[in-house]
C-alpha cells in the first residue's frame, strides 16, 4: 500500500510546495522575522523533512531532530492569528502550485489548518479603539512546553 507521500509525488512535490512557500514569506512583513535565521534555506530544509515524514515519507526529520515537538519549537514566537492566516495564505500559494487531486489537496489542506491554529498561542493586538488603557495588548497562552504526542 503506497503513503500519500507516494500518490502527491514525493519529494519533489513537498518541496515544490515548500519552496512556494518560502518564497512568500520572505517578503511577509509579519512572518519574516519569526524566521532568525538570515538564510530561510535550513527552516525550508527541516519543513520539507517534516512534511516527508508526516505524510509518510522517509524519517530524516526525527532521526536527525527527534519529535516535532510542534507548539515547543514555535513558543518563542507570538503566533497570533493574523501571523497563522498570512502563513495559511502563503502555504495554500505552495499547495495551488502542485497538481494534487482535489481530494488529496482537501487532505493535506485540511491538516495545514488544523495545524496552523494549533500553533497560534498569542491573542491578536486590538485596534486602538478597542485596548483598555495600561493593559498590555498581548496576551500569550499556552506558551510553555508541551509535547504532541
Amino acid at each position: 500500500m503506497s503513503s500519500f507521500y507516494d500518490e502527491i509525488g514525493g519529494h519533489a512535490t513537498i518541496e515544490r510546495i515548500v519552496d512556494v512557500f518560502y518564497a512568500g514569506v520572505a517578503t511577509d512583513e509579519l512572518l519574516r522575522p519569526m524566521y532568525p535565521e538570515e538564510d530561510l534555506g535550513p527552516a525550508a530544509e527541516r519543513f520539507t523533512l517534516f512534511l516527508e515524514q508526516y505524510w509518510g515519507g522517509p524519517t530524516t526529520y526525527s532521526n536527525t531532530r527527534g519529535h516535532p515537538r510542534l507548539r515547543m519549537r514555535h513558543a518563542p514566537f507570538a503566533v497570533t492569528l493574523a501571523a497563522r492566516d498570512r502563513w495559511l495564505h502563503h502555504f495554500r500559494a505552495g499547495l495551488d502550485a502542485v497538481q494534487l487531486t482535489p481530494e488529496q489537496d482537501a487532505q493535506f489542506w485540511a491538516y495545514v489548518q488544523h495545524a496552523a491554529t494549533f500553533m497560534v498561542n498569542t491573542a491578536d493586538e486590538p485596534s486602538p479603539d478597542q485596548a483598555s488603557p495600561g493593559l498590555t495588548p498581548t496576551v500569550r497562552r499556552g506558551a510553555g512546553p508541551v509535547s504532541e504526542g
